[in-house]
């Protein structure tokens, strides 16, 4: 392994702008919960275009298929909590009831602490 790498989990969330839980987008949903746990961070990336299970295309080329566009929650942190963290992710999707994809893979990590101030 590079010298000071750890070994580390990458999860990947893609979900639908428009997925809700108690009317609150789901991806909002998922920073709450990584702000809890005390996980590293997470970052929310938006795509451009997607197909997804209904086969359906979503594109912000065209105004009227722009709605729902894709979205990736990505999560780095050690295997176990990403681990703890799938099993919450499970509840929440069981709660909204809406579709979507995890995939986890092993990474290997370098942290820089901010030592600015």
């Amino acid at each position: 392994m590079t010298e000071n790498f750890t070994d580390g989990m990458l999860l990947r969330i893609f979900i639908g702008e428009t997925d809700l839980l108690d009317g609150v987008p789901l991806f909002d949903k998922v920073l709450e919960l990584v702000s809890k746990t005390g996980l590293m961070g997470a970052t929310v990336l938006r795509g451009i275009e997607s197909v997804g299970q209904k086969r359906e295309t979503h594109t912000a080329k065209i105004l009227r298929l722009s709605e729902n566009l894709p979205v990736v929650v990505e999560v780095i942190d050690e295997p176990s909590k990403i681990e703890n963290l799938i099993k919450a992710i499970d509840e929440i999707f069981e709660k909204a009831g809406c579709g979507g994809l995890v995939t986890t893979e092993k990474v290997a990590m370098k942290r820089y602490k901010d030592t600015s101030g």
